[in-house]
């Protein structure tokens, strides 16, 4: 039987680390981008180097009718007999940065369609399958932001702590179908959304380890928490954040 992983957002950053890191686990990858065909290729050649399969798949993960056009009939082609979606990543955010009282509708509205509303979605379309064959592991990745909330970003952070919340919820309602669901937290990690952080040497000196976290550090947690040996972790947030913020 062959796993799968979907990983949404996967060209680039902390979803690209992700992707790598399950192929390196034995996972097949579909992997989801938004624009960047390219970088997205050179994701396919890493995964394929690794002695997995890669199918990318280009969809809006903000567009829900993009979402099903593309996403669901992979699912239905699927040979149940030789293939199964075993994990799911729901990986795809953006950020659109204002304070409270100058955030337009449409920064609003961009973020959480992108963050929130596509993990609603994508997972509607995975877990029937999951559910058929009481099998799979749901990995949503939250933020810091999701905890403790973000000056000027409200979208980012209502959106975050939502997917922590349906988190906590999805891993009640599945647990009797053997679907364990759970959340990871990065802090600042080194991708291209922290590279628009300001006051970067002012944060460092907040955070106990006294630097960003690396992609492949949090793609080594959802390694764990895809693996038999989390086999009885569920409705967990881990925080990988260097310290600066434990709940």
């Amino acid at each position: 039987m062959k796993d799968i992983a979907i990983v949404t957002g996967g060209s680039r950053g902390i979803g690209r680390a992700i992707a790598l890191q399950l192929a390196e686990d034995g996972y097949d990858i579909w992997l989801n981008y938004r624009i960047n065909t390219a970088a997205a290729n050179e994701v396919r050649t890493g995964i394929e180097a690794a002695g997995r399969t890669c199918k990318c798949l280009q969809f809006d993960i903000s567009d829900k009718g993009m979402i099903r056009k593309t996403l669901q009939p992979e699912i239905d082609r699927l040979n149940r007999k030789e293939e199964r979606i075993s994990v799911l990543i729901n990986n795809a955010g953006i950020s659109r940065d204002n304070i409270f009282h100058w955030m337009t509708d449409e920064e609003w509205e961009d973020v959480i369609n992108t963050d929130l509303n596509s993990f609603f979605y994508v997972t509607k379309c995975v877990t029937p399958h999951m559910n058929e064959n009481k099998h799979g592991k749901i990995i949503n990745i939250s933020s810091l932001s999701g905890q403790i909330g973000n000056f000027s970003q409200i979208n980012y952070s209502a959106a975050k702590a939502g997917l922590i919340a349906a988190t906590k919820t999805l891993a009640k309602e599945f647990g009797r179908r053997k679907i364990r669901v759970n959340a990871v937290a990065p802090g600042l990690i080194e991708t291209d959304m922290t590279k628009k952080v300001e006051g970067s040497d002012e944060i460092l000196k907040m955070i106990p380890m006294k630097r960003f976290g690396k992609p492949e550090e949090v793609a080594g947690v959802v390694s764990f928490l895809c693996s038999d040996k989390a086999s009885y972790v569920t409705g967990a947030v881990i925080p990988v954040n260097g310290g600066l913020y434990m709940p």
